[in-house]
């Protein structure tokens, strides 16, 4: 194990951040990682320098650096400069960095990427996947699936969800989302009864039991839900990568396909600011060709 010295200053207070990020639980192991990534690069790129004294030029060339090859897409370039920013508002937080060297450096404007969906015959393509050999893990699988579409849960999320979140009576679920925001989000009748069948199988487990476990028992890891959707992914006819984020897109295209109201999806999506919801009033081509054609006089 390397010793402080070896991390060298700034890689030295970098660990501690993170350290902190995991004790306060509002960033996922995903975001953890990128994080941990980006800053280690911005160490290594300045090994001897202190976290008092980083400044303005330094910021600038390490975004320099980043933009100079094309090789990092702008989503990338912003997601490493905000684990900066991020590293650096806790540095003057503590007290140890006095100036804000991030004032007054312009970010590459940020893209907005329409995003990946199913379309709703996909969608029903999708969910008529026959139980493979296993019965009991192909009823998890599902109701995995179907959770995800019919609530629109971040990967996170879901995995983050225990046993006794599931309320049956009003057919919701209790998340706890980005920042730890706790909200209430609807679950469908047929998710409901896959959630049961699901838990049936386990012998009705405690409410604070995971409500999805891999094959050792434990809580089912990220890596774990990227296999069970691609195995099942593959048994179907779809010829499409599907991540667990495509069918979160396609739960919030669907309802605003259907007339739902934006601010409704904006909290069942867990949106901080609504103009990350709007994103999904481009691709409801569907349903607004059919208001035109209502509507319009000549049709």
């Amino acid at each position: 194990m390397a010793t402080e010295q070896a991390l060298g200053p700034l890689r030295l207070q970098a660990d501690r951040f993170l350290t902190h990020l995991r004790a306060s639980r509002s960033y996922s192991p995903h975001t953890l990682r990128a994080y941990g990534k980006d800053l280690e690069a911005f160490a290594a790129k300045f090994p001897d320098l202190e976290p008092s004294a980083i400044e303005r030029v330094h910021v600038r060339g390490w975004l320099a650096d980043l933009q100079k090859d094309g090789t990092a897409s702008r989503a990338t370039v912003l997601r490493r400069m905000a684990a900066l920013r991020s590293f650096i508002k806790h540095l003057r937080s503590m007290g140890t960095l006095k100036g804000n060297p991030v004032f007054g450096v312009s970010l590459p404007k940020r893209p907005r990427p329409l995003p990946k969906f199913l379309t709703e015959n996909e969608m029903a393509e999708l969910m008529a996947v026959p139980a493979g050999g296993d019965l009991k893990r192909g009823r998890r699988d599902r109701a995995l699936v179907e959770l995800i579409y019919s609530s629109g849960l971040r990967r996170a999320e879901v995995l983050a969800l225990n046993c006794g979140d599931v309320d049956w009576l009003s057919g919701t679920v209790r998340v706890f989302g980005k920042g730890s925001k706790e909200r209430l989000v609807p679950v469908g009748d047929g998710a409901l009864g896959c959630l049961r069948a699901h838990l049936d199988d386990r012998g009705r487990p405690a409410d604070a039991e995971p409500m999805f476990v891999g094959p050792t028992g434990k809580r089912l890891s990220d890596a774990g839900l990227v296999f069970v959707l691609s195995r099942w992914v593959k048994s179907s006819a779809l010829k499409k990568k599907i991540t667990p984020h495509v069918l979160r897109h396609s739960f919030a295209t669907h309802l605003m396909n259907r007339g739902c109201d934006i601010r409704m999806v904006q909290e069942m999506l867990g949106h901080a600011s609504l103009q990350t919801t709007q994103i999904y009033t481009h691709v409801s081509l569907d349903r607004m060709k059919e208001v035109y054609k209502d509507a319009h006089p000549r049709k």
